[in-house]
């Protein structure tokens, strides 16, 4: 959640931060009359208690026909210690209800509107020209014997998959290359779990505008990640960090199971956008004053990999109006899709602020000795829909494909794919 001081303090920049998303700006000043009752009640109840306080002492030491008196006058304070904490309890869990659904505040920098008013930060290479009519990444993995959709949807219904011989070893292959890489940055690899309790989903920022794509098992009150983050936004719960020595990098392998409600056309054909896919996602604790250098380290590591496997891709600044709940800024990495003749997303990595961090109670010891809330990001290093981008890419007239240079080794040192 954001800085109640901020609320209290600046409330046209939460106004201003709402209007950029295109939320309610309305519900700042429904905090702000509940902030005031709730402290206004919080102050109540602690000067009856104090009262009651005082009063107890008084009573045995008073005389008899006085003690009846207080006594009386005690089982008055403590009915209305009752109804003031009662009042106390409410004010604050109604405040606390409509404060988390408040997103995190955008940054200044970042453009105004919808999906598509996000700004091009740059591009890099040239969209491909392959001088044939090119397959579509489907066609190419059927073709060589990566992918079977059609008993993928046998076993488990529509958008699931087996990737098999050569499409599973893709994505263990980009997948090792992305732990390798976070391994030579400095990040600590994982292998997170799968299920988490709605206390770590809620805290991630996950339950609000995108509660429709998570599954749950209601029997067990768990729920499937989409990502990594959310694990490990949650693994330093409660706790406070030494970040004496800079930040605490971790890189998450999971599987990722999303609804994808509402997805359609295209996007539902081949292994774009489905149920369940695997990806290596970077996580990272920081200090809050710290947050944006890191932001443009983890958008650095997101290219070094893109580069690896040499397509043309653009990156993106997106719109407040796109951001999820918890991101402040957020950098998408898009590779041009030939069949598509467009630029599809790859990577993303978001500024979380203190937002997450806030929310699960992750501390780190400031320079006076006092915790403080830590700042969170994310960055996406690998994950399945990036064999999309390097089939359709590397595709050459024959039906083959050619392999990047840097993933040969970690696919068996194959250069080029050949159909069955």
């Amino acid at each position: 959640m954001i800085d109640p001081r901020t609320l209290r303090d600046d409330p046209e920049a939460v106004r201003a931060s709402q209007r950029a998303r295109g939320e309610d700006e309305g519900v700042v000043d429904k905090l702000l009359s509940l902030d005031t009752r709730r402290r206004s009640s919080i102050a109540a109840a602690d000067k009856l208690r104090n009262e009651q306080k005082l009063l107890g002492k008084q009573i045995p030491k008073a005389l008899p026909e006085e003690k009846q008196r207080l006594l009386a006058t005690a089982k008055e304070l403590a009915a209305q210690v009752k109804a003031a904490e009662a009042e106390q309890n409410t004010a604050s869990e109604e405040f606390d209800q409509l404060f988390r659904t408040v997103p995190n505040l955008v940054h200044p920098s970042a453009p105004v509107g919808g999906e598509d008013d996000f700004k091009v930060v740059k591009h890099v290479g040239e969209p491909t020209k392959l001088g044939f009519t090119p397959k579509d990444h489907l066609e190419l993995l059927e073709a060589l014997g990566g992918v079977d959709m059609e008993r993928g949807a046998k076993v488990s219904g529509s958008r699931f998959y087996f990737l098999t011989g050569v499409g599973a070893q893709l994505q263990l292959g980009l997948l090792n290359m992305a732990i390798a890489q976070a391994l030579d940055n400095g990040f600590t690899p994982m292998i997170t779990p799968s299920l988490v309790r709605p206390e770590i989903m809620a805290g991630t920022g996950f339950l609000g505008q995108h509660s429709s794509e998570i599954y749950h098992l209601e029997d067990d009150d768990l729920y499937l990640v989409g990502t990594s983050e959310v694990p490990l936004a949650g693994f330093h719960a409660d706790e406070i960090l030494d970040l004496t020595d800079g930040p605490n990098r971790y890189a998450g392998w999971s599987s990722c199971y999303r609804r994808e409600a509402g997805s359609y056309g295209k996007d539902t054909r081949g292994i774009i956008r489905v149920h369940q896919f695997d990806k290596v996602e970077m996580f990272v604790y920081t200090k809050p004053e710290d947050a944006e250098a890191e932001h443009e380290r983890l958008l650095g590591w997101e290219e070094q990999m893109l580069a690896k496997i040499e397509v043309p891709y653009r990156v993106i600044d997106t719109a407040t109006g796109d951001l999820g709940t918890s991101a402040h800024r957020k950098f998408d990495c898009e590779a041009w899709i030939p069949t598509q003749e467009t630029y599809r997303e790859l990577t993303s990595t978001s500024n979380c602020t203190t937002f997450q961090a806030r929310r699960l109670s992750v501390r780190y010891r400031g320079e006076n000795g006092k915790p403080q809330i830590a700042a969170t990001l994310n960055g996406t290093l690998a994950t399945t829909r990036w064999i999309v981008a390097i089939v359709e890419n590397h595709q050459q007239e024959d039906g083959s494909v050619r392999v990047p240079e840097a993933l040969r080794p970690f696919v068996g040192g194959k250069e080029v794919l050949t159909p069955r």
